[in-house]
């Protein structure tokens, strides 16, 4: 057992002081950029003030020029031009509202706005009916009262330009003064960090021997076979570094083994399935022909009764033959599958197969996903009447159904005492079983369709008690889920 010395000590000591120093640093980077962002910002924001008020300053001008001209010619033939001006002195109007968020500076806005619709009525009641009729007198005082309102408006801009310029030189002042405060406390900071990292690598240096038997240890371990060893290392980067290397490597290589484990076990169902599928297939085709045979002379309530012997001995020989396809991908889903519908079908045949005897059953919610219906189905059978086995008498079973995030989720939950948090690692494993007598297929079997769907099959503890497994299918296919992916790229 190994214990912390006082070089270690010392590291972590040298190594915190330099970390805070590189905090302090940081944190005086973070918040002086910050305050020169917000300052640029800022005068961003009051130079786009400027550059409207000087545009809208213009724009009036162009507007008292189309004025003019409407009077120099005598007639109406300018109006479309000046109602474009007019336009444009609106839309910079508005602009310039957004850029002032002071209260004054929207004053001296409502102030331009009213001016400049003054402006316009004295030319639209005033000017344009004198200039029809010929009114030179009357044309002349008007456009005497249309110059004194420009000049009004033009002293206005000016008065918001102003404003705007003070602020742009305030904003630039505090840029400038945060600037010189984080540049004060990143050279203080880089005078005082050469000295502690000094310390801290003399620490290093004599701090390396207990790492390297750290990393020794556990590569022995390694080497004996206990792929659960974890090495951890404090000290230098580099051995930190190679100790999680290490880590990521046994890790890996156990999951491996595991799989192998998995896939072996896989294997054996298939060669088991192949095995026995001749001898089960001959007793189911000898049960198919006999319910043909007697359907075809019954009827009425036997008649119903025989089409579903003959349906589940037809479902019991693509069990039969899913086994022997767990080696093998599924092929693309060929229909949309109602989960809903699926489900309730699941729960009245166990019902009617008096495996749900004693036991409540309710489903909830809706779900669709492409798939295989005697698939899918398959899943429901198992994971349902597990649920009933596990709830027993008085019991309670729900199979809850929705859609989100383009996945169709079913959860079927039980009131049962649950499944013991060391089993649930292994629930999925081929042969493993928790029923005395399980054959430890079932949930195997679920798990690969479920995959082979480009889905999951999970277990879980439900908060008020009982087991919990949730199904998950994409509701689209997989060449959909591309060309949706696909499409969503800029």
């Amino acid at each position: 057992m190994m214990h912390a010395t006082g070089t270690a000590k010392r590291l972590a000591l040298g190594l915190g002081a330099l970390v805070l120093l590189l905090a302090i640093a940081s944190a005086a980077a973070i918040v002086g950029s910050a305050r020169i962002h917000r300052g640029i910002a800022e005068t961003m924001r009051r130079e786009e003030g400027v550059r409207l008020s000087l545009e809208l300053a213009s724009a009036v001008r162009d507007q008292y020029a189309h004025q003019a001209h409407t009077i120099i010619i005598g007639d109406a033939s300018h109006l479309g031009f000046y109602a474009e001006a007019r336009d444009t002195v609106l839309r910079l109007t508005r602009a310039l509202r957004e850029a002032a968020d002071r209260p004054e500076e929207r004053s001296l806005v409502d102030r331009i706005e009213a001016e400049s619709g003054r402006l316009d009525r004295i030319f639209r009641d005033s000017i344009v009916p004198a200039v029809l009729r010929g009114e030179r007198q009357s044309v002349q005082e008007e456009h005497g009262r249309a110059q004194l309102v420009v000049t009004h408006i033009q002293d206005l801009t000016q008065e918001l330009v102003s404003r705007f310029e003070a602020q742009i030189a305030q904003a630039r002042a505090g840029a400038d003064q945060a600037e010189r405060r984080t540049l004060a406390v990143l050279v203080a900071i880089l005078v005082a960090a050469p000295l502690v990292a000094a310390a801290v690598s003399l620490a290093i240096g004599r701090s390396i021997a207990v790492p390297v038997a750290q990393l020794q240890a556990g590569a022995a371990r390694i080497a004996e076979g206990d792929l659960d060893t974890r090495i951890e290392v404090r000290g230098a980067p580099e051995l930190v570094s190679l100790a999680r290397r290490w880590n990521e490597m046994t890790a890996s290589l156990r999951d491996h083994q595991e799989q192998l484990v998995r896939s072996e076990k896989l294997a054996g169902i298939g060669r088991l399935a192949a095995g026995v599928a001749h001898e089960i297939n001959n007793p189911l085709g000898v049960i198919l022909g006999y319910a043909k045979l007697l359907r075809k002379k019954a009827d009425g309530t036997l008649a119903e009764d025989l089409a579903v012997v003959e349906e589940e001995a037809l479902r019991a020989k693509h069990i039969v033959d899913g086994l022997l396809d767990l080696s093998r991908p599924l092929p693309p889903p060929s229909e949309q599958v109602d989960l809903r519908a699926l489900a309730e079908d699941v729960v009245a045949r166990l019902r009617e197969a008096r495996l749900l005897d004693g036991v409540s059953a309710e489903v909830e919610g809706a779900a669709s996903a492409p798939g295989h219906a005697e698939k899918l189905r398959q899943v429901l059978v198992n994971l349902v009447r597990n649920a009933g086995e596990a709830a027993g008498p008085g019991g309670r079973v729900a199979v809850r159904l929705r859609e989100r995030d383009g996945v169709a989720e079913l959860i079927v939950q039980d009131s049962g005492p649950g499944v013991p948090a060391a089993a649930r690692g292994k629930m999925f494993e081929p042969f493993f079983t928790t029923k005395p007598g399980g054959t430890g297929l079932g949930l195997a079997v679920s798990r690969a369709i479920a995959r082979a769907h480009g889905g999951e099959l999970a277990v879980a503890a439900a908060a008020e008690g009982g087991a919990c497994f949730a199904l998950t299918l994409p509701v689209a296919p997989a060449p959909a889920r591309r060309r949706a992916a696909g499409g969503a790229k800029p």
